[in-house]
């Protein structure tokens, strides 16, 4: 009676017996349990998208000031030894800037009008040394950069933290099929089969964690925080049969 109770609350599942007058014991079921590991580390790498936009009454004259300020931009990133491989240029548009005229007299609403182009340039940076991230911040909007979307952090080889996520991942999953298989009163036998779970693998931001930077080694306040790697692995084992 305790093995058909385990069985319809923990999912396990008993191989049908043969149709063999001489194949009298049940073959054993089997138990798939999920397990979850989690890795905790300080990122090592910033992403950081940073550009210019800048206006003029013409398409030319807008691209004109543009140019200059994204060279000035460039350089200043060149500056603080980052490696031209860790730019990208990337967001360049030009863009007409339309005026709407109010409507006439005769309530017709007059077409919009060209007052002047927009474009927009930015570069794609990536950052090795975080304790400089500030200075480059502070750096790139005193040479003319006026619109930063964000910065990422990562670490930028992060497959030993899910190898060590993969190992605490199943080791999870065979302490709770122990568990189980100790309450049915049955052992694990072979393992059948193991898969993970790929989607749980990118990094979560952990800002409670966060470590900032020193205010004397970064004019912009940065916290850099921790990420957390996890892994989720499901394993099937087969069930030795109990003992009679």
């Amino acid at each position: 009676m305790r093995l058909v109770v385990i069985a319809a609350a923990f999912a396990l599942t008993t191989a049908a017996l043969p149709a063999f007058a001489d194949d009298t014991a049940a073959k054993p079921g089997t138990i798939s349990i999920q397990g979850v590991g989690e890795v905790v580390a300080a990122p090592d790498t910033a992403s950081v998208n940073a550009g210019v936009m800048t206006l003029g009454k013409t398409a030319k004259e807008a691209l004109a000031a543009n140019t200059t300020a994204v060279a000035a931009l460039i350089g200043a990133l060149k500056g603080f030894n980052i490696a031209p491989k860790d730019i990208q240029t990337s967001g360049f548009s030009v863009n007409p800037q339309y005026v709407y005229p109010e409507k006439a007299a005769d309530g017709s609403t007059p077409p919009p009008v060209i007052a002047g182009y927009q474009v927009q340039n930015g570069v794609s940076v990536t950052v090795h040394n975080l304790p400089d991230l500030g200075k480059i911040l502070d750096g790139i909007v005193s040479v003319g950069a006026n619109t930063i979307n964000g910065v990422t952090f990562t670490v930028d080889d992060p497959s030993k933290l899910l190898d060590e996520a993969r190992k605490a991942a199943f080791a999870d999953a065979e302490a709770k099929a122990k568990i189980y298989a100790t309450a049915a009163g049955i052992g694990l036998g072979r393992i059948l089969s193991i898969s993970e779970d790929s989607s749980d693998n990118a990094p979560r931001p952990m800002a409670m964690k966060a470590m900032a930077f020193a205010a004397d080694a970064a004019p912009v306040p940065v916290e850099a925080g921790q990420l957390n790697y996890d892994v989720n692995v499901a394993v099937e084992w087969e069930l030795n049969a109990p003992a009679n």
